[in-house]
């Protein structure tokens, strides 16, 4: 994988904790040359996350709508800088450069590039890893949501295991390297199966 979006805060939260796994995260892309595609703020967590990559040399693109682009906001350190009119477009563009989604800790717009990810692999629309780093249980809650939606029908297990959770980055890198998306026949069995 040579390029990764990382989704996350644009605040540190209360844990220093959380700030540390971005340090690490930052520091794992430079050591394996992985380019960062992100929101391309330079505030909380996407600050941390982008300015460790850029000080130790590293390529960073940030992808930024324009409601969003702020001086105070936007890092205009980073390697390239893409405006867009929306945040949709946003999206499609992030989809259309990287090889895998991480989120790291984060609010409503974490999640939603989270889940707006799962959705894309669960079409097969997209054969991408995405991965959360689970640091200090952030995500235990979010995964315990799943498992109801498992058990309640409303998510096939299949689908679930699609989310590659790892509490380190090493852990997670490893799933993300060894990814292997669902088979699109088996997706498009069960789904004529239920029809009828």
């Amino acid at each position: 994988m040579k390029k990764i979006v990382v989704f996350c805060g644009s605040s540190l939260g209360f844990n220093p904790i959380f700030k540390e796994a971005a340090i690490t995260l930052g520091n794992y892309f430079v050591a394996n040359d992985i380019t960062l595609v992100y929101g391309g703020g330079k505030i909380g967590m996407m600050g941390v996350l982008s300015e460790t990559i850029l000080n130790k040399g590293g390529k960073v693109i940030g992808i930024i709508p324009e409601l969003l682009k702020r001086e105070e906001v936007v890092n205009a350190n980073v390697t390239e800088l893409i405006v867009t009119k929306t945040m949709s477009e946003r999206k499609v563009m992030m989809s259309q450069l990287v090889d895998g989604y991480i989120s790291l800790p984060g609010g409503f717009g974490t999640l939603d590039e989270l889940f707006e990810g799962l959705t894309l692999g669960q079409l097969h629309i997209e054969q991408k890893p995405n991965g959360i780093l689970n640091v200090n249980g952030f995500f235990n809650h979010t995964l315990q949501q799943l498992d109801v939606m498992v058990a309640e029908g409303y998510l096939k297990q299949a689908n679930k295991d699609m989310l590659l959770v790892g509490n380190t980055v090493t852990e997670l890198m490893l799933k993300m390297d060894s990814y292997c998306a669902p088979e699109k026949t088996a997706i498009i069995n069960k789904v004529i199966k239920h029809d009828h």
